[in-house]
C-alpha cells in the first residue's frame, strides 16, 4: 500500500476505469464544461467551476444531491496513462457534509465483551 493510499479517508468511494483513449480526449471530456454537460449536467453540481484543477491531471469539483436533504460532495477526476497507451480514470467521490457525520458518541464504557457473556 502507498502512502497515498494509506492517508486517504475511509469513506470514499473510488472507481477506476481504463479508456481506450488518450488521456488528453478524456481530459477535455471532464473539464470543457460544453463536453461535460453530455455525461455530468451542470444541474448535479453545486458550482459549475471547478474547486481546483491540475491542468490535465486532476480536476474538482462540488456535487449537491437534487433531493433534500441536499448533501454535497467533492469529486475528484484524476487522469493518467495506462501501460496501454490508453487512459486511467480514477474518479474519487467523498461526501463532506457535516449533516452525514455520525453524531453518536461511544459508549462511556467498555462492558461489551461482559455483556456478551451474560447473553
Amino acid at each position: 500500500m502507498s502512502d497515498t493510499e494509506a492517508k486517504k479517508p475511509k469513506d470514499n468511494l473510488v472507481v477506476e476505469y481504463e479508456i481506450d483513449a488518450p488521456p488528453e480526449m478524456v481530459w477535455r471530456a471532464i473539464s470543457i464544461p460544453e463536453l461535460r454537460e453530455k455525461w455530468l449536467p451542470e444541474k448535479d453540481l453545486a458550482d459549475a467551476v471547478p474547486i481546483s484543477a491540475e491542468p490535465g491531471e486532476e480536476v474538482r469539483y462540488r456535487m449537491r444531491e437534487e433531493e433534500s436533504p441536499f448533501l454535497e460532495s467533492i469529486v475528484t477526476f484524476q487522469v493518467g496513462p495506462n501501460v496501454h497507451g490508453g487512459t486511467r480514470l480514477r474518479i474519487i467521490h467523498h461526501l463532506v457534509d457535516a449533516r452525514s457525520v455520525r453524531r453518536t458518541p461511544p459508549a462511556a464504557n467498555n462492558n461489551w465483551p461482559v455483556l456478551m457473556l451474560a447473553a
